[in-house]
Order: structure tokens, then sequence, then C-alpha cells
């Protein structure tokens, strides 16, 4: 199972035409953005774990595409889960908001303005909500336009149904006009409705992320166990035109895994307010 320099460097250039290739196809889903220092931890641990993989990998079988593979596979496997923290998380922020929509209206009917409702209601809000009700908050000391504050807030929690909600406090802000409270409460009443919904869509597109997650890991245990146990079988791999087969199957498997990937992703909704925030 020797192997020279110049195949690694193929397979790896092989597997990294590949990996742009799957890309170009089916895009790249965009994240919420990461504080530096926990992505560069992120990147790290997953190169580490990628490293000690695709070294084993290439002492075992001596198949450089394969480890690349490997690699490939390594920074992919939480991209297998088809979205499932991103979808929990934006749940757990949709909850959230619909309890503050509620405790604003339930603030300002009290007789209280709006400028002095939101300060009041980040006691009652959730974990999620509070460092960007905070941010809003000390904007406002500073003096900044409140339709302006409510902008940034809209940008910064980046979801389509929080802007439903920042859109009718931005048109009262502006306009202070009466029957912001009863707004509220039917805003308030369409978020529960809505991660009822979504709950419900998530319960069935669990079943489909474990089927990916099944098919990867039976896929590479067959594979793996006819490596080690059956080398014969599988020795045709080892010259350079089995290795050039080997990118065309571990294409064929990735093209397999992004689309089932792409069946079990949530497709966030598109934002009302984008980048409002810009021109204050």
């Amino acid at each position: 199972m020797a192997f020279d320099p110049f195949s690694l460097l193929a397979g790896a250039l092989a597997g990294g035409g590949l990996f742009l290739f799957v890309i170009s196809l089916y895009g790249m889903s965009p994240r919420p953005s990461r504080p530096k220092r926990h992505l560069v931890k992120f990147l790290t641990t997953r190169a580490a774990i990628a490293a000690v993989a695709a070294t084993m990998v290439l002492v075992i079988t001596g198949w450089p595409v394969v480890a690349v593979g490997t690699v490939l596979l390594v920074f992919a496997w939480r991209g297998l889960s088809g979205g499932a923290a991103e979808e929990r998380a934006a749940m757990s922020r949709l909850e959230g908001l619909a309890a503050w929509t509620e405790s604003l209206r339930d603030t300002i009917a009290g007789a209280a303005g709006l400028e002095q409702a939101i300060p009041s209601s980040i006691r009652a809000a959730a974990p999620t909500l509070r460092p960007h009700l905070r941010a809003m908050i000390d904007r406002l000391h500073t003096r900044m336009a409140l339709p302006d504050a409510l902008a940034l807030f809209a940008d910064e929690l980046d979801d389509p149904s929080a802007d439903l909600v920042v859109a009718a406090l931005i048109l009262n802000s502006r306009l202070r006009g009466p029957g912001l409270r009863d707004v509220l409460g039917a805003l308030a009443v369409s978020a529960r409705e809505e991660l009822d919904m979504r709950r419900r869509v998530e319960a069935e597109r669990r079943a489909t992320r474990r089927s990916v997650q099944i098919v990867v890991i039976t896929a590479l245990a067959f594979a793996g166990i006819l490596v080690v146990f059956n080398p014969a079988y599988v020795e045709e791999y080892e010259d350079a035109l089995g290795q050039a087969v080997l990118v065309v199957v571990a294409g064929l498997f990735g093209a397999g895994f992004a689309w089932m990937r792409r069946l079990a992703r949530f497709d966030k909704p598109t934002r009302l307010l984008m980048g409002g925030g810009g021109d204050g």
C-alpha cells in the first residue's frame, strides 16, 4: 500500500475540486455570525480531529483520496443534521419574542409610552433577547432615534417574525397612533401559532435527519469493514486509476448526502426589514 507524494497531491486536488463542485451545485446556507474566539476554537478543534482521522485512514488504506474525503466529512458532519441546531435556536428565539411582545403589550396597557415600555420589558425578556434589548436601550440612552434603534435591533435578531413586531413598533414610534396594544396582541398570537407549526414540522424533519446520519454511518462502516477484513476485494483501488474511480464514487456519495441534507433543512423566509439600521 505504498504511495508517493504526487498521488497525495493529486488526491488532495481531486478532493478539493469535488468539494467546490458540490458547493457550486447546492450553495452554502448563511449562518448566524459567531464571536471570533468561538469560531477559532471551533475550526481548531475540527482541524485537529480531521488531521488525526485522515492520518489514520491514510496509514490503514494508503489511499490519499479517502484521506481527503475524511477531512471533508469531519468538517461537514455537523451539517448532516440539516440545520437542526439552528432551527432549535430559531424556535427558542421565536418563543422569547412572543413572550416579549406580550410583555410589551401589557406594559403599554398601563399607559406607558413606547420609550418607557421597552426598558421596562427587559426584566421579563428571555435570555436570548436580553443582550439585544440591552444594546437597544444603550443606543436610546445615547440619544439615538427610536426608529433607528429598533431597526438595528431587528438586524441583530435577523428573524422574519421579529421584523413584523419591530415594523409595528417603528410605525407607531413615527406616527404615534392608537391601537399598538391590539397590534402587539395579534402579533404575539401569530408568533405562537408559527411556533406551534414549526415544532410540528421539526418533529417530521427529525426523522429525515436521522435517516441521513444512519445512511452515512452504514456506508462508511461497510467500506471500512471491506478495507480491513477483505483487502483483496478493494486492492484495485490502490493505483492511480483506482483513486480516480474513488473520486467519482465519493462525488456520487457526496451529492447524495447533500441532497438528503437539503431535504431536511429548514429554509428561513425572506426578512421584511433588510439593513434597516444602516441609515441611523
